[in-house]
């Protein structure tokens, strides 16, 4: 596979699409800056993930896995101004960096950022009632993907959409220096959203600056 290649791709469609943005460029520069990992979706996902929230018309967005709140703000944008997105976040440090690149490209309203394990958050928003939410956005701990989609199921309503980065990287093509906990993570929510009544599903394999990877979609019925 060639990555040069898929780069000049992401580029291409970077410069068409997306061009120049300053808040964007700049949480990814005040991430790499405070040492967060450069693990967040590209700028073409992230656009992906707008036009996604877009076209299902969500007012309610639920995300697992915050970061640096790159992949929040693509996602918020696609908000009305009175919609309402949850980020959860196990890392304080990565929620601190996130809520200062949140609040510079103007979405602190729209934006919650909740810190804790991302299992007992959930249940926590579960026995709030803070369901149902339009659209959930898996990109957290690998080897708890499967729980996260029996929450995202529990949390979501008929005509939702669950998203999920990194099904095809580590579950089909092993990545060099990892443990196994990882894929076997992946490869266990793949099996079981493919096997998943609730829902049509398929994997959109994706190729661009990060290499060959996919997302998993899936329509709740």
């Amino acid at each position: 596979m060639d990555r040069d290649l898929f780069a000049t791709v992401d580029r291409y469609v970077e410069g068409l699409f997306i061009g120049t943005d300053a808040a964007l460029e700049a949480a990814v520069a005040d991430s790499q800056a405070a040492g967060l990992p450069a693990i967040q979706v590209s700028a073409v996902q992230g656009r992906l993930l707008h036009l996604l929230a877009l076209l299902v018309r969500a007012r309610r967005i639920l995300e697992i896995g915050t970061l640096g709140g790159y992949s929040t703000i693509w996602l918020a944008r696609a908000l009305p101004e009175d919609g309402r997105l949850i980020s959860l976040e196990y890392e304080p440090r990565y929620a601190e960096v996130a809520r200062a690149n949140i609040v510079r490209a103007g979405l602190a309203e729209r934006v919650e950022i909740r810190i804790g394990r991302g299992l007992e958050t959930l249940a926590a928003l579960a026995g709030e009632g803070a369901a149902p939410f339009d659209m959930v956005f898996i990109d957290a701990d690998k080897d708890a993907y499967l729980e996260y989609l029996q929450w995202a199921l529990r949390l979501t309503r008929s005509g939702s959409l669950i998203v999920a980065d990194n099904v095809v990287r580590r579950g089909v093509i092993p990545v060099a220096g990892e443990d196994g906990a990882r894929a076997l993570g992946i490869q266990r929510f793949n099996a079981a959203l493919a096997a998943e009544p609730r829902v049509t599903a398929t994997i959109l394999p994706l190729a661009g600056s990060k290499g060959f990877d996919g997302m998993a979609l899936a329509v709740v019925h």
